[in-house]
């Protein structure tokens, strides 16, 4: 077991199982040692738990949740791409976009449940810098989309 494994053990984390993009995309695209992982929503089995607009149907608590499987999501399918978490340099950047009720103004609050994850899965190498942005819409009326900007070691190549 490597070391990032044996963590997420160790934190009771097990990742969901990568899964196929819906359209003509590819969820992990790695070209000189940068890996961009496509924007994941909480989906599970076709589901999206909660739905709604963040301050109204959705509570800041469900959406941290939310944002938590965006990230184990978003790892899960870098680890497809490149076998090994072990293989992560750095995550450099998280940009998540929240679906905000009117006159709410914290989706950074929201965001902050994703970067705690990573600090907790890849320690310093997962600090990173980010954006927090509130949108009025997204796909499916999930609550919210994260996507990765994350350093590897590894040749280019898409999967």
């Amino acid at each position: 077991m490597n070391n990032i494994d044996q963590r997420l053990e160790d934190l009771g984390i097990e990742l969901p199982e990568a899964t196929a993009p819906l359209y003509h995309y590819v969820p992990v695209m790695i070209h000189q040692g940068v890996a961009y992982i496509s924007g994941q929503v909480p989906r599970i089995n076709g589901e999206v738990p909660f739905q709604g607009k963040v301050g109204r149907e959705v509570t800041i608590e469900q959406a941290q949740e939310l944002a938590e499987m965006c990230v184990l999501k978003g790892l899960s399918s870098l680890k497809a791409a490149i076998g090994s978490l072990d293989k992560v340099e750095q995550v450099l950047k998280v940009t998540g976009y929240v679906q905000t009720a009117p006159g709410f103004f914290e989706p950074s609050k929201v965001l902050d449940a994703a970067s705690e994850l990573l600090y907790k899965i890849f320690g310093e190498k997962g600090h990173h810098a980010r954006a927090a942005v509130g949108v009025a819409e997204l796909p499916s009326n999930t609550p919210i989309e994260i996507d990765f900007i994350i350093a590897v070691k590894q040749e280019d190549r898409t999967r």
